[in-house]
């Protein structure tokens, strides 16, 4: 048996106001600078320790990462980072509040935009300054791989990759890996380690800041997964992240 905990970022500034952010790079606010805590808190008392961290190249999956290794005097352990795992890119509903998007756009497509399988929302334009070919981070990824927008599907894409070549090989190694990342990267994780069909996927919510640990079987196939700490509180809270845009 092998495993790997996987942990979505504490609430940012972003999911405090309600606002679709994808990659742009917003930091914590105080309660998920107290989550990440919490999740640092609840791996070290099932006794968890690793060996590597995995995180996307967003600040607030590197600053949750930070946190709750440090409340397991894990500061030190390496770090391997990729844009492959950062969240959805929400192309021009970036910064815009979703229930306001909603009203002005209809629920059933805010609901298409934020949870359909293969349906991306409208994309930046090339010249626009958030394009993600303007960030220096990004400034070795080939231009024809950089999203102008995404649905899940083409998260997948290029976060299975990551999986395979990335953690896979620690894992592998007999190395104990979490990866902090985000709402839909690590949903496009469980799609795949789970085989969730893409109707099921849409009614998938990811809470904030509560590790969720995934059994794997000697050949790295699903086993079973759940979260750490109350489950009623996080099954409360994903209800919350389905609710977001009304």
């Amino acid at each position: 048996m092998s495993r790997v905990v996987l942990v979505r970022h504490g609430q940012s500034v972003w999911n405090l106001e309600n606002r679709f952010t994808g990659w742009t790079d917003v930091p914590l606010t105080e309660v998920g600078i107290g989550e990440a805590t919490s999740a640092g808190e609840l791996m070290a008392s099932e006794g968890m320790s690793f060996d590597v961290v995995h995180t996307s190249v967003l600040r607030r999956a590197i600053r949750t990462a930070d946190i709750a290794l440090d409340r397991m005097d894990l500061h030190w352990i390496p770090v391997k980072r990729s844009w492959r795992i950062n969240e959805r890119h929400y192309g021009a509903l970036q910064g815009l509040e979703k229930k306001e998007t909603a009203a002005i756009h209809g629920a059933e497509q805010v609901f298409q935009w934020r949870r359909s399988y293969s349906i991306p929302p409208p994309p930046l334009d090339p010249d626009d300054p958030r394009n993600p070919r303007f960030d220096a981070r990004y400034a070795s990824v080939p231009a024809d791989e950089l999203p102008a927008s995404e649905c899940l599907a083409d998260v997948v894409a290029r976060a299975v990759p990551y999986w395979t070549r990335g953690i896979v090989p620690d894992l592998r190694a007999g190395l104990r890996v979490v990866v902090v990342a985000h709402g839909n990267s690590i949903r496009a994780l469980l799609k795949y380690l789970k085989g969730i069909s893409d109707e099921d996927i849409t009614r998938l919510n990811i809470p904030t800041g509560i590790p969720l640990v995934v059994e794997l079987d000697s050949n790295l196939s699903y086993v079973s997964d759940r979260y750490l700490g109350d489950q009623a509180a996080a099954e409360a809270a994903a209800a919350a992240v389905a609710a977001q845009a009304g």
